[in-house]
């Protein structure tokens, strides 16, 4: 049955439609008809919001329109409706990118089951994981963190305005931090700098004429992280100087700001200072040769001649050291996912926590069995005077004990059936399947038995390419390869609602830094800025 639909705007009247068949573009086709006009030269708004259906699929009743609804039309040129659109987009892309950082960090800070192979951890300057502030602290920490990240890459592909957009939702997450622990950390200072940057690069004068403030604010939180001079900065890093870079475009940045507000005095002091950290900066082609003739890439070799003052055997140890840190990421990292598995296997907690890996092994070391320790520290919230307590009563280890047993029998039991399941999909016959898998183990040896039966029968190529392919590693037994069953975790992994797109987007940027990637600036936009302005403070 038609509904009828108020329409008002550009064209007015009343227009029946069908609301369980009629898509957008359909309505927006009868009415472009009736103005004379294409359909993509006009935008329809019901109930405030803008009538869109990427796909074209979704009905009109999906999309909220009713019987007798107002719909606004309004004239619009293709362009403006393509602005229209990308600028709608960007703002769901934005709200995409906050919810995705939001879930990360409250998975991450608060203690809860992983539901990655990774976990994001606060480092310090030697990368070190440190604990800073209470949760709350932490979380805010991460997502400032996460959006810093997230607009250093749009700063690299030149898509200053966005970055702008992302750098203030990453001030906004610091805000919320504990002031005293902002003040130990060089991110928000950094953080300010990168934004009068992208100000700078979009030729924004009215807002480079007010950042003094910012970067006023900048100077003195990285005074207060890095130490008077630097000092403390150099002392974790071996006398290195990775912040020359960083301090040449915090004072090129002071001149350009203090032209526009008019000290020219201030702008030429501070764009001299700029142009002779340059000068330092500048790597001598004998010395580079000299690394590149030891193996080392021309980035990687310059880079380490930058934060050395151009020495070259305090780049090589620097580049030594930097390769040995990395490894030891690797090492660090497979541990961390290892380590993840095994949380996993024992569950979470009523209160949806992880076990506590450290109170574990802690009960371990005074002699009480890992999985057990890790059930009785799972039903106690990782209390450990309260788990101890349950593992030296009989009555409550002993129920303990009944519990894993139970618990291995039907892991054993599903990791069985999904073992039977691949293996008959691959032809052979479910009794023998399940008599192999009963009978060997492990579903790889199974295969080989199967293999083997079918051999003599002249039929050895019974399951044709999906040897191949086949998952022969799969072990029926207690494993961290087991699949884990849903008592112990609650259903935990489902219910979480992830936007894996944007989360992986936000934590592959983190995963592509290191300690000195901050530190680690080009150059060639900044010696143009240096020259440019040097010539106009000069006229």
């Amino acid at each position: 049955m038609a509904a009828k639909l108020k329409i008002a705007g550009a064209w007015s009247g009343v227009l029946e439609a069908e609301l369980e068949a009629w898509t957008v573009p359909l309505l927006k086709e009868h009415i472009a008809n009736r103005l004379g006009c294409t359909k993509d030269s006009i935008n329809l708004i019901c109930a405030g919001k803008v009538l869109r259906d990427d796909t074209g699929t979704q009905k009109l009743i999906e999309l909220g329109v009713k019987s007798n609804s107002k719909i606004l039309v309004t004239r619009v040129s293709p362009d403006q409706g393509k602005e229209l659109i990308a600028e709608e987009e960007k703002s769901t892309r934005l709200q995409r990118l906050k919810a995705a950082a939001t879930s990360l960090a409250k998975r991450h800070a608060d203690g809860s089951l992983p539901v990655d192979d990774f976990n994001l951890e606060l480092e310090n300057q030697s990368g070190e994981k440190v604990q800073l502030g209470s949760e709350n602290d932490q979380r805010a920490l991460m997502m400032g963190l996460m959006f810093h990240g997230k607009a250093k890459r749009l700063v690299k592909n030149r898509k200053y305005e966005d970055a702008v957009e992302v750098l203030a939702m990453g001030e906004e997450a610091f805000s919320l931090c504990d002031s005293k622990v902002v003040e130990l950390i060089d991110n928000v200072p950094i953080l300010q700098i990168d934004m009068v940057w992208c100000y700078f690069m979009l030729k924004d004068i009215s807002k480079l004429s007010v950042a003094g403030k910012r970067l006023e604010e900048a100077r003195k939180g990285i005074e207060r992280s890095h130490g008077k001079e630097s000092t403390r900065l150099r002392l974790l890093h071996g006398n290195s100087h990775p912040e020359l870079a960083l301090h040449l475009r915090l004072e090129l940045l002071e001149g350009i700001v203090a032209y526009h507000s008019g000290d020219l005095e201030k702008a030429k002091k501070s764009l001299n200072s700029a142009r002779g950290k340059y000068l330092k900066l500048q790597v001598p082609d004998e010395e580079l040769s000299i690394l590149m003739g030891m193996g080392y890439g021309e980035k990687a070799a310059k880079r380490a001649l930058r934060m050395n003052n151009q020495d070259v055997e305090r780049a090589v140890n620097f580049l030594v050291e930097e390769k040995a840190k990395k490894q030891q990421k690797i090492e660090d990292d497979i541990k961390r996912r290892n380590e993840i598995m095994e949380q996993k296997k024992f569950g979470v907690t009523p209160r949806r926590k992880a076990v506590d890996l450290q109170k574990l092994k802690e009960l371990v070391s005074i002699g009480f069995e890992k999985e057990l320790a890790a059930e009785s520290l799972r039903r106690n919230e990782n209390e450990t005077q309260k788990a101890l307590d349950d593992l030296t009563n009989p009555d409550t280890n002993s129920d303990i004990q009944l519990f894993i047993e139970s618990r291995k029998k039907k892991r054993l039991r599903q990791s069985g059936d999904a073992a039977i399941e691949r293996l008959t999909t691959m032809g052979f016959p479910r009794e023998t399947v399940v008599a192999a898998v009963r009978d060997y183990g492990t579903e790889e040896l199974a295969l080989n038995h199967l293999l083997e039966q079918s051999a003599p029968n002249g039929n050895p190529g019974l399951i044709g390419s999906d040897v191949g392919t086949s998952s022969g590693s799969v072990i029926v037994g207690p494993s961290e390869s087991m699949p884990i069953d849903g008592d112990t975790l609650g259903g935990f992994e489902h219910e979480i609602e992830r936007d894996v797109e944007m989360e992986d987007e936000l934590t592959g940027d983190l995963q592509q830094e290191d300690a000195f990637s901050d530190y680690d600036v080009e150059l060639t936009r900044e010696s143009e800025a240096i020259e440019e302005y040097s010539a106009l403070v000069l006229v």
